[in-house]
């Protein structure tokens, strides 16, 4: 390790200065609540993880006004325990509705309706806390990201193991130089999904669902309970599959250690060079409707400013090679990053604990370098600090959103042969016409992005 005073030099300039990595300087609004005041929230999709994390607002003291969701019976324990919150089933007539009474808006739908409800909120100048992965194609993700950065709204992204103590001292030990310079990393998932077949029968819908609303976006297809309430997560039409799904979890250490966030802050130019990702995935199957049983992807990452070229290899189903562990017993879930000197270890999908390797090596943790990150006070109360000009949350959707840009790249490969060039600086593949518009998707009428 180099000498205490410049280890701390170094670490404010790569989590307080200019890269935005890890947090972000608060933006200050010139409107919404005081700090003294109450939040007047809304919550669009409210059964679910929808549930949870309005208990987690409402129990912070802040005041829920209204609550959308499309399915009456999955949102009647929620609707009963906030008997004065307006009800709706449609969120845009909500905005439109009960528009001078939100100041924040909470998202826990499908992953293929956070983007439409999330970009119109924040544009109508609301804060929104969303669920992860912020988005469902590469695009949307990109939209999120700089929507949030043209409104100055408070955002966070629901990645709760980014409020946790090891997280955050994994990162500054990485960042500080504990396990030297770092060119290879793996993330991955103790499990894959499969591939699905549109469902041939049409059941009628059940009379507390709003199945058209419930579509959003999405491409018009007859209802089939396969779709839904949970089982959405599989299909690409609505979910992200495990990779999406957790990847934004699971790869948090990883994404926030090597300053992945960077590639998206650097200065650009008038006429700016591309800044390629190279992909490649190597599935069991590929797949339109649904996600592979196994997947193996590799990311060629870029450097970002004096920290070295990254491959990041994504594993489903599979995992890397065991002698990469130096011993220590590998677990269905992992985060590991390979340094010169050592490596890190989560084996946790929530990253919030991790171990050095080899253990001997570094028996006093402490002996790294100091904190510069502040504690933790919980992921909910700091968004909503936020919301009200104290602080600054620690997963905005300015680092959420090329976290996800990352994952939804990394699922759009298992469906197309070769490697793929992606520009992070034009948001464009360069060299696969057909992946290019799999980055996004057309709208079905009635709905936009912004």
């Amino acid at each position: 390790m180099t000498h205490a005073g410049s280890r701390r030099a170094f670490l404010r300039s790569s989590f307080l200065g200019g890269t935005g990595l890890l947090i972000l300087s608060n933006p200050k609004l010139a409107f919404g609540t005081t700090a003294n005041s109450k939040l007047h929230i809304a919550g669009i999709g409210v059964g679910g993880q929808g549930r949870g994390n309005l208990d987690a607002l409402a129990g912070l003291g802040e005041n829920l006004v209204a609550l959308c969701d499309v399915d009456q019976v999955r949102a009647g324990d929620i609707y009963q325990k906030h008997p004065k919150a307006r009800r709706f089933t449609d969120y845009r007539r909500m905005l439109d509705e009960a528009d001078a009474d939100i100041d924040a808006v909470m998202v826990a739908t499908p992953d293929h309706t956070h983007a439409v409800a999330a970009v119109d909120a924040m544009l109508r100048k609301k804060h929104v806390y969303c669920e992860k992965p912020l988005t469902r194609t590469v695009r949307e993700a990109r939209v999120m990201r700089e929507t949030a950065l043209a409104m100055k709204v408070a955002t966070q992204m629901g990645n709760q193991g980014s409020a946790s103590d090891g997280l955050r001292r994994g990162a500054e030990l990485v960042l500080g130089g504990a396990i030297g310079e770092v060119r290879e990393a793996h993330v991955w998932f103790d499990g894959g999904n499969g591939p699905l077949e549109r469902p041939a029968d049409t059941p009628p819908v059940p009379a507390t669902l709003s199945w058209d609303l419930w579509l959003g976006p999405a491409e018009a297809r007859p209802y089939h309970p396969s779709y839904l309430p949970g089982s959405w997560r599989g299909w690409r039409a609505f979910g992200s599959g495990i990779v999406g799904d957790f990847g934004c979890h699971t790869a948090n250490l990883m994404f926030r250690a090597l300053r992945l966030n960077d590639l998206w802050n650097a200065p650009r130019s008038a006429s700016p060079a591309p800044l390629i990702v190279r992909v490649e995935a190597h599935p069991s199957e590929r797949n339109v409707e649904g996600y592979p049983s196994s997947s193996r992807i590799t990311l060629d990452l870029p450097a970002r400013g004096e920290l070295p070229p990254v491959k990041l290899t994504m594993w489903a189903k599979e995992k890397p090679p065991v002698d990469l562990m130096l011993g220590y017993p590998q677990q269905g879930w992992g985060d590991l990053l390979v340094g010169a000197k050592g490596s890190i270890y989560s084996e946790c999908p929530w990253n919030t604990r991790f171990t050095l390797l080899p253990e001997n090596r570094f028996t006093d943790v402490k002996a790294g370098p100091p904190q510069v990150l502040p504690k933790p006070t919980g992921h909910h109360r700091e968004w909503v600090q936020a919301c009200k000009g104290e602080g600054t949350p620690f997963s905005p959707f300015e680092i959420g959103g090329p976290m996800t840009e990352l994952m939804q790249l990394a699922n759009l490969a298992t469906l197309v042969e070769g490697p793929l060039d992606y520009d992070i600086v034009s948001g464009r593949i360069l060299n696969n016409d057909r992946a290019q518009q799999l980055t996004h998707r057309e709208y079905r009428e009635g709905w936009r992005l912004g």
